[in-house]
């Protein structure tokens, strides 16, 4: 009887012990940082750091990766990647179902027409004269972390965000931050919106004036090393990759050629000097905005490009890829170089993921690998439909648009026909597309709507769908299929794995194995930034990085 007490005391002591001890470690090891440094890179794949890791320096995502904590397992589980979900999901913990961003557009039945995301022509362009700064976060129904961080401060907290995407700028910066600047291809400039910014700042003046796009875009474009080194890529002048325009394919890349072109500064927000202009306007504005000056934590977010729009037409094997990758590398490098010696390394907390993946092409995977894989041509499976549809219920216009592997119905003819019903018709037009060879999955959005906690093949479609955002039916494609369209030019990828990096402020050097989810980020850096997790939030703590 003693025995069995003593035994009883002795396991008691030894959870006592070990909870005391992981919570002085947590106390210890997770004090609150003076800034947060979010390194977001679009359509980035977690195994290009170790595809190009022969050829990184030793302190940009080499440090990272070798002196953080790395978390290998990690999804972004969504119906269709793209910038805008994927930003409004890693800055909100919740998933489109929840915060109401399903797609960088899609049609809204009142207007009868296509919207983007972060439209608002309430607000105005600050830095500028055209439209591209007419927005706002309106439509994001969820709050972000950096909401929470203001919140919680009683506004003393700065949170700023920088990209060359109107939507990753928006929905890394939130409803309440003091900036977020995006690069205008139409002026060249980084610009903001009247949301955000009444007055538009001097030093944002005054950085637009040395004309970044205008005088890098003059700069032909040559790699960063020796073609010949260049040994974890395919050659320059692989013969099924497409290039700028479907013609230009190899090195050297002369930029100002292809911007008369297309008569704007897209094709400067494919190369490496974009993102070199994001990071110095990033460290322009650390010392611009006094960020990190007090003892309030303050949140900056800098979102770095992939090839932007031309990401499909080079692809992860291809030598403009790596060659990006390579600069990126160098100014990662400079941003953490520079931010350390500002404020300290253990009073930083930076993390690096992606809001998006990316997919090789088609040609590729079906040429050198005889995958069972093709485009899903959209168009002509639409017509087939229109077509069964008018000769089973008459000559009408039953669909009203079609977007992103999902299809809206004209719901006001609907409600006039005595031969259909809505959800009968949603099943019928959901179970004709079923039928195609490339369609993985489809389901109408009656059934949706029903809820589920579904797995494998239908969970990013219940995570995304938003009742009278999304269409009458969803559907996904096979693995390594692409919806094909004739005249239209998309940014598809179906690979969810995501790179989640934590780096700095005490954080220990190791490996995650475990799986874990984009939602995931918003409460581990509540529990860091000693902020309550959000409500609403679907996602854990990461409690690896601490205990």
């Amino acid at each position: 009887m003693k025995a069995g007490v003593v035994l009883v005391f002795a396991l008691l002591f030894s959870v006592l012990a070990t909870s005391v001890s992981a919570q002085k470690k947590a106390d210890q090891g997770n004090t609150a940082p003076k800034v947060v440094m979010g390194i977001v890179v679009e359509n980035m794949r977690p195994d290009y750091i170790q595809r190009y890791w022969n050829k990184f320096g030793s302190n940009g995502f080499k440090k990272i990766y070798t002196e953080g904590a790395v978390c290998s397992n990690v999804k972004l589980t969504l119906h269709n990647q793209n910038y805008a979900s994927g930003t409004a999901t890693l800055f909100t913990g919740v998933h489109p179902s929840i915060h109401g961003i399903v797609a960088n557009t899609w049609y809204d039945r009142l207007r009868k027409n296509e919207i983007e995301c972060t439209e608002d022509d309430y607000y105005i362009t600050v830095g500028a004269d055209t439209k591209a700064g007419n927005a706002s976060p309106k439509n994001l129904l969820s709050t972000t972390i950096t909401d929470n961080l203001k919140i919680l401060t009683l506004g003393k907290a700065k949170v700023f965000s920088v990209a060359l995407n109107r939507e990753s700028a928006v929905f890394a910066a939130g409803h309440s931050a003091d900036g977020a600047y995006w690069f205008d291809t139409k002026s060249g400039r980084m610009i903001s919106s009247s949301f955000y910014v009444s007055t538009f700042p001097d030093w944002v003046r005054l950085f637009n004036s040395e004309n970044y796009a205008d005088v890098y875009s003059h700069r032909t474009w040559t790699t960063l090393l020796p073609e010949m080194t260049y040994e974890e890529c395919l050659r320059d002048d692989y013969i099924l990759e497409r290039g700028y325009f479907g013609e230009y394919n190899i090195f050297p890349h002369a930029i100002n050629k292809y911007i008369k072109r297309t008569e704007d500064f897209r094709p400067f927000k494919t190369t490496p000097s974009a993102n070199l202009m994001v990071k110095d306007f990033t460290l322009r504005m650390l010392d611009a905005e006094e960020i990190g000056k007090d003892n309030v934590t303050d949140f900056v977010t800098t979102v770095f490009s992939s090839m932007d729009y031309e990401n499909g037409s080079f692809g992860p094997a291809s030598l403009e890829m790596m060659d990006s990758y390579l600069y990126l590398d160098k100014y990662i490098e400079e941003l953490i170089t520079e931010v350390e010696k500002r404020y300290g390394k253990d009073n930083v907390l930076f993390f690096l993921t992606a809001n998006t993946s990316a997919s090789y092409p088609v040609e590729y995977l079906k040429e050198e690998f005889n995958l069972s894989v093709d485009y899903f041509n959209v168009e002509s499976a639409i017509a087939l439909l229109t077509s069964f549809l008018n000769i089973t219920y008459g000559e009408q216009k039953w669909i009203e648009h079609y977007s992103d592997l999902q299809l809206y119905l004209d719901h006001e003819l609907i409600s006039k026909s005595d031969k259909v019903t809505l959800n009968e018709l949603r099943d019928v037009t959901s179970n004709f597309i079923n039928q195609f060879e490339g369609v993985q999955v489809s389901m109408p959005a009656y059934q949706l709507e029903q809820g589920s906690s579904a797995n494998g093949m239908l969970e990013p479609i219940y995570n995304t769908y938003y009742k009278n955002r999304s269409g009458d039916f969803m559907y996904t494609l096979k693995e390594g299929w692409q919806p094909g369209y004739k005249f239209k030019r998309v940014n598809y990828t179906d690979q969810s794995r995501i790179p989640l990096v934590f780096f700095g402020n005490h954080i220990k050097a190791q490996t995650i194995y475990n799986k874990h989810n984009a939602t995931d980020l918003v409460p581990t850096l509540s529990e860091m930034l000693r902020i309550p997790v959000p409500d609403k939030c679907q996602g854990k703590i990461i409690d690896e990085l601490l205990y």
